[in-house]
C-alpha cells in the first residue's frame, strides 16, 4: 500500500485544520531544537571520552617512565 499525492495532500489539509498553522510550526521548531541539542550532546560526549583516554595514556606513560628510572 503506497500513498499517492492525493492521499498526502488530504492528510496535510486535515492536519492543518485540526492543529492550525501556528501549532504545527511550533511543534516543528521544538523538534528541531531537540535534534540540535541531541547532536550537541553526542559531540560533547565524544570529546570527553577522547580527553579521558588521553589522560589515562599520559598516566600510563608516566608510570612506565618511573619504572624505567628506578631500574
Amino acid at each position: 500500500m503506497s500513498f499517492g499525492l492525493k492521499e498526502i495532500a488530504i492528510i496535510a489539509i486535515l492536519a492543518i485544520l485540526l492543529f492550525g498553522r501556528g501549532r504545527i510550526s511550533a511543534l516543528m521548531g521544538d523538534l528541531a531544537k531537540g535534534i540540535k541539542s541531541f547532536k550537541k550532546g553526542m559531540a560533547s560526549d565524544v570529546s570527553e571520552e577522547d580527553t579521558q583516554k588521553n589522560i589515562s595514556e599520559n598516566q600510563d606513560t608516566a608510570v612506565n617512565q618511573d619504572k624505567d628510572n628506578k631500574e
